[in-house]
């Protein structure tokens, strides 16, 4: 375990550790789909039985996840149970917590930050009745326990100086637009459209920079420039990300209820990966898991998520490349589909 390497080493402690520290940690995401499926009304504990086990058996996380080895399981399990204190007034004080420490778990969470913020800000820190009565202890509380859990994070790193170096990894711009493997987005169909594009600029009599001929857009980590589109500044991806969940973000603000701030998680997730600054191919599992939730209780929603199913689990396929990998990958995640697609087809109210 001491030997200080990242790659090629595979000693049968370190091997063990990893995998059963990955299945342990999994109990925090069944206890949290436990707890939602006992804080679902009477009439709804079908639907959600059934979202609940989707979740838990998803081929994304069980298959792909976890044999390309990360603890997104656990991570994911924080999410919803914060997901489901936000449920009632009681425990939504708790949800923000739970969400604050969970962004300093991972910062990709960032994606959700938005809804959280119009949530809370709505639901807890202003009044029912009208935007201006303002509730200035729940605001006190809220701050200062999600100061106070940022402050026990972060803490260390101001203090040993090590700040710039921190944020310098959490927001790696270097790295370049598009990840190494292509999330399925914006961006990979705009980098899909400049390789094209050199091999048809001599006959549009199109500029051409060779120097970008050998650019990430190949599918390398590293700064991203194109051959013949323009570049896409980091402020770019930002404006347009902002741009795409104004509108569930505004929905959520005028008409405040759990159902449409599961719906503006989903969106802000969706904006984020299909406009986001480097992302990660992972990122989709942000907007299948809430919208799981949701998926099984309208049929509208259910007719949006089977495409988001299908293409968003594929799209992981690439992260599990060896052939011994492949047959698990494809038989597992086809059974998935199959089973808890058909299961929402029948439960999922007309």
């Amino acid at each position: 375990m001491l030997a200080i390497k990242n790659l090629r080493y595979d000693s049968w402690q370190t091997l063990y550790f990893q995998r059963l520290t990955v299945i342990s940690t999994e109990l925090v995401l069944m206890y949290a789909l436990h707890s939602y499926i006992k804080s679902a009304p009477s009439a709804s504990k079908k639907t959600s039985h059934a979202a609940a086990l989707s979740v838990l058996l998803s081929p994304g996380l069980l298959i792909i996840d976890h044999i390309h080895f990360q603890y997104n399981g656990f991570l994911y399990g924080i999410l919803v149970l914060s997901i489901v204190l936000a449920r009632k007034k009681a425990t939504l004080l708790y949800s923000g917590f739970l969400f604050a420490a969970l962004l300093c778990l991972k910062h990709i969470y960032l994606y959700l930050a938005p809804a959280y913020f119009v949530y809370l800000l709505r639901a807890y820190c202003l009044g029912s009745r009208s935007v201006f009565d303002i509730r200035f202890l729940n605001i006190l509380k809220l701050g200062v326990g999600i100061v106070t859990i940022f402050s026990l994070a972060f803490g260390p790193f101001v203090f040993w100086g090590q700040l710039d170096q921190l944020m310098g990894r959490l927001f790696p711009f270097s790295r370049g637009l598009c990840h190494a493997y292509w999330a399925p987005n914006l961006w990979a169909m705009y980098s899909f459209a400049d390789r094209v594009l050199i091999y048809v600029a001599p006959y549009l009599k199109l500029s051409v920079n060779q120097e970008a001929l050998s650019s990430v857009t190949r599918g390398l980590v590293g700064d991203t420039n194109f051959a013949v589109l323009p570049d896409i500044p980091p402020k770019l991806t930002f404006a347009m990300t902002l741009a795409a969940q104004l509108p569930p973000l505004v929905k959520l603000f005028s008409q405040l209820s759990w159902e449409t701030f599961v719906g503006a998680l989903t969106l802000c997730g969706y904006a984020s990966f299909l406009f986001g600054w480097h992302v990660h191919e992972k990122a989709i599992l942000l907007v299948i898991i809430p919208f799981s939730l949701l998926a099984v209780k309208d049929r509208r929603y259910l007719g949006a998520f089977r495409p988001l199913a299908v293409a968003g689990h594929v799209s992981l396929f690439p992260l599990l490349f060896t052939v011994q990998e492949f047959p698990v990958k494809t038989v597992y995640t086809i059974f998935w589909l199959i089973l808890f697609l058909l299961t929402f087809d029948r439960l999922a109210p007309a």
